[in-house]
């Protein structure tokens, strides 16, 4: 039986303490904050640290030290608010409480499931398999293009791939607040100085991400920059390195982008500054799939065609999926799908696409839990539709698998007609 410290309030403890006995554990260590637990190390090391979520018990300095000497860390969270502070330190054995010990006894018996770690990647014929990268796209306007981004992510790692999500947005960055994680240390810029160094490795990478913990769709996170003034970090050279070195990484690479597509050597005469786009025209042709998603109401469209011709130009050949959210008849009217997809046919020449339903309410749930559709509201309209885009579409099976392809968007023509 396992070596036990308990780092919890005295009521958690006296309640679980009974039951730890009863299941052949030891207790060696009782304290109430990690400061305290961190000063009984030398006398002697537990197998499992069962923590209390709360900040002044469950530190950086504490899974750290237990990581470094192989001890297991098991949280349990009593607010919504201590479940994200576990996740953002990067650990997901969570166990919510009020709970009986069966169930944390359970936890340390099977573990929990997550995607294959960092590194775990799949060789063919002696060669190491390079990731796919998913670029996600939008106009101004906000269209919906991190909620996008972070639910392709998620249903892709719950399919059982390794993922990471990096935002590369120089103008007003989403991710992190969106997932209710810390962005002081941008992740991304960070593995882009890194890159412009040639330090840029797994352990590096492990290092500087954050991990969105899930029992079923964890996935690392690169969060963007905190100060949009921080742009000139997000080099041609550097992104382009950056995202060679994810591929080898990670098996899918979901990119979150800017919306602006200028080319900022028109708008100055210094050929040789840095261009506040590059990140993002870099990652939309470095990208194997570009996803481009708009609002589905009037002015949604009108933007999103209107910079539907710019987008064809910087992409070339790649494949694109469009993706229009919030579909619903009270923007446009009855049998809202049909609207949608004829406008975007009539003045974008665009044969295919995919409409995901308007759900106010479970995106505001995610938002407000720092949460992916998948964990927030599961049974979400725009939750399934979003999933089966990403089984159908931008998961690539192996050819003894399937023999289907992902749909590609048709377009008729490189330049969309104006928009009346």
């Amino acid at each position: 039986m396992a070596r036990l410290a308990l780092v919890l309030d005295r009521a958690t403890e006296q309640q679980m303490l009974a039951e730890i006995v009863d299941c052949g554990h030891s207790v060696v260590t009782r304290v109430d904050t990690a400061r305290e637990f961190l000063e009984t190390l030398s006398h002697g090391q537990p197998h499992v640290v069962v923590v209390s979520g709360r900040r002044e018990s469950l530190t950086g300095q504490l899974i750290a030290a237990c990581d470094e000497r192989g001890i297991r860390v098991v949280a349990l969270t009593a607010t919504e608010q201590e479940r994200r502070h576990a996740a953002t330190l990067g650990l997901y054995e969570t166990v919510a409480i009020p709970c009986d010990w069966s169930e944390i006894e359970d936890l340390l018996v099977s573990g929990v499931v997550v995607p294959l770690r960092v590194g775990e990647r799949h060789f063919t014929g002696g060669a190491l398999n390079t990731g796919s990268v998913i670029a996600v796209w939008g106009p101004c306007g906000a269209p919906g293009r991190t909620t996008l981004a972070i639910n392709i992510a998620a249903e892709i790692a719950a399919a059982g791939h390794t993922v990471v999500l990096a935002d590369v947005d120089t103008y007003s960055a989403s991710i992190a607040p969106s997932l209710g994680m810390l962005d002081e240390a941008p992740g991304f810029a960070a593995a882009c100085r890194l890159a412009g160094s040639d330090s840029l490795n797994q352990s590096e990478l492990e290092r500087i991400a954050q991990r969105y913990n899930s029992p079923k769709g964890a996935f690392w996170v690169l969060t963007g920059l905190g100060r949009p003034s921080r742009w000139p970090e997000l080099s041609t050279e550097r992104v382009t390195r950056t995202i060679d070195a994810l591929r080898h990484w990670v098996d899918y690479v979901v990119v979150d982008t800017g919306f602006s597509l200028e080319s900022d050597e028109e708008l100055t005469s210094d050929v040789l500054a840095p261009r506040r786009n590059a990140a993002t025209v870099t990652a939309l042709r470095a990208a194997d799939h570009v996803v481009a998603c708009g609002l589905a109401d009037p002015v949604g469209m009108a933007r999103f065609l209107r910079a539907w011709s710019d987008l064809t130009e910087v992409i070339g050949t790649s494949t694109v999926s469009v993706v229009m959210n919030q579909v619903r008849a009270s923007a446009v009217g009855l049998n809202p799908r049909a609207q949608v997809t004829s406008m975007l046919l009539r003045f974008g020449g665009i044969e295919s696409s995919i409409l995901v339903p308007h759900d106010q309410g479970a995106l505001d749930a995610a938002v407000l839990t720092g949460r992916t559709l998948r964990d927030s509201s599961p049974k979400s309209p725009a939750r399934v539709s979003i999933r089966r885009f990403v089984l159908e579409d931008l998961i690539v099976l192996a050819a003894t698998e399937s023999t289907r392809m992902p749909r590609r968007v048709k377009w008729r023509a490189r330049k969309a007609a104006p928009v009346m």
